[in-house]
């Protein structure tokens, strides 16, 4: 008997990735074979995302793209683009299609499964009743580095521009033994670095009766599994305080990265975007991190064009950046997204204004990024090694402080932690030489 073959494809967040993992990991264990999402598959399954209109646009090309590679095939979608969009998938195709909604993700492998299932399916539900976070056991990811471990799902905070509360529905936390389950079996996997994602991983285990915080969280995981390099995936300003940093200076395999979302470095903006801190607090964040970890990698989100950003805001931002000790920039243009607050603001900024200003942050990143990189030159790194770069032949990774590093070396050296010395910067890339093998 014909084993079934399944197609899939990702848009998005590590949630979105983690998610994907689990996917994979059933159709396999169910007798699936997986296929690359280019050719023909009997099923293909495309987990969407939302949170820029070119997302949704990507979400509903690849839909298409699926329905072109095998007419007779079975389309499954999910995600964030499935959950506020599912009337609109309808419009684009006339085959038969199952729309499974974020709420309802651990039903996805056996509904693609099942025998004989309607023309139509639609799995989405009211995301915001949803009390408890799916559980989405995963085996293992396509390489044996670098893993992610989803802990929480959905965001309380409504800000104006963002969609996300409405596509995930609210803070919900996985229950801490099974993220010690999921962190055990990536170990027995061979996993060396885990990264802790969720929609807003600060939030987690509130709505749990557990007497459990991420503080506690990655306390415990820290402790418990020393083998393991586990870095955080993203944290607000409000929540990057003492107790945190005191755990990144107590455990060697917490690593000295941190990703805090700024948004805006206007107080109006701020303001108008609903975050809950000003640019003097998030200053004072940066520098408290910075005055205990000097050389840690720090990422900020910031975002480009939001209605009413007028030029004297836009400064604002880009100033208050160009002063802080940042690592590296995710800049992001203003998404107009249905629903959302700031999608009714009269004050939308022109294409082509937002279009420069956006450009002139990524310059800015392209600056910090080197700075950073040109500030550890003669210096020693640990590397986690994940791959050997196809261009160049030289072994790659990131260092603790998130750097990544190439350098000559054997290829028995992937998925192990080697000590480098960072020679020099070449195009823009840092390179390193060997200092030992261990």
């Amino acid at each position: 008997m014909k084993r079934p073959t399944v197609a899939l494809t990702t848009l998005g967040c590590k949630v979105n990735q983690f998610e994907s993992a689990s996917f994979i990991s059933a159709f396999e264990e169910a007798g699936c074979d997986l296929v690359p999402f280019s050719g023909p598959a009997d099923i293909y399954v495309i987990n969407t995302c939302a949170v820029t209109g070119r997302a949704g646009q990507q979400s509903r090309q690849m839909v298409r793209r699926a329905m072109r590679a095998n007419p007779e095939a079975r389309i499954v979608v999910t995600g964030c683009y499935a959950q506020v969009a599912g009337e609109a998938l309808l419009e684009i195709t006339d085959n038969p299609i199952t729309i499974i909604g974020n709420g309802n993700k651990d039903r996805l492998v056996e509904t693609a499964l099942a025998d004989n299932p309607p023309d139509l399916v639609m799995l989405t539900g009211d995301i915001g009743r949803k009390k408890e976070i799916c559980h989405l056991p995963v085996q293992r990811f396509s390489g044996r580095t670098r893993c992610y471990l989803r802990i929480q799902d959905g965001c309380n905070n409504f800000c104006s521009y963002c969609i996300v509360p409405y596509s995930r529905g609210r803070s919900r936390s996985l229950p801490i033994e099974q993220v010690r389950e999921q962190t055990r079996t990536f170990i027995k996997e061979g996993y060396r670095e885990m990264v802790i994602t969720g929609i807003n991983v600060g939030k987690y285990g509130l709505d749990l009766d557990e007497k459990q915080t991420i503080y506690t969280l990655l306390d415990g995981l820290c402790s418990d599994f020393p083998e393991l390099r586990i870095r955080l995936s993203s944290v607000e300003p409000t929540e990057v305080n003492e107790q945190l940093l005191d755990i990144m200076a107590g455990h060697a395999n917490f690593m000295p990265h941190l990703h805090i979302p700024l948004q805006s470095g206007d107080d109006h903006t701020l303001a108008r975007m609903n975050r809950r801190y000003t640019a003097e607090i998030f200053v004072r964040t940066i520098e408290r991190v910075v005055s205990r970890f000097p050389h840690a990698a720090i990422g900020c989100d910031v975002l480009a064009g939001f209605p009413g950003e007028d030029d004297t805001a836009a400064e604002n931002t880009h100033r208050l950046l160009a002063g802080l000790p940042v690592s590296y920039l995710h800049v992001f243009p203003y998404s107009r997204r249905p629903g959302t607050l700031a999608a009714s603001f009269p004050d939308q900024i022109h294409g082509r204004v937002k279009d420069e200003r956006v450009r002139r942050l990524r310059e800015l990143d392209s600056a910090k990024r080197l700075q950073f990189y040109q500030s550890h030159v003669g210096s020693s790194q640990r590397v986690l090694v994940e791959r050997r770069n196809r261009k160049t032949g030289l072994l790659q990774g990131f260092s603790e402080n998130y750097i990544p590093i190439q350098f000559a070396g054997p290829g028995r050296l992937i998925h192990r932690v080697v000590q480098v010395r960072i020679e020099e910067i070449e195009d823009g890339q840092p390179r390193a030489i060997l200092e030992d093998d261990a």
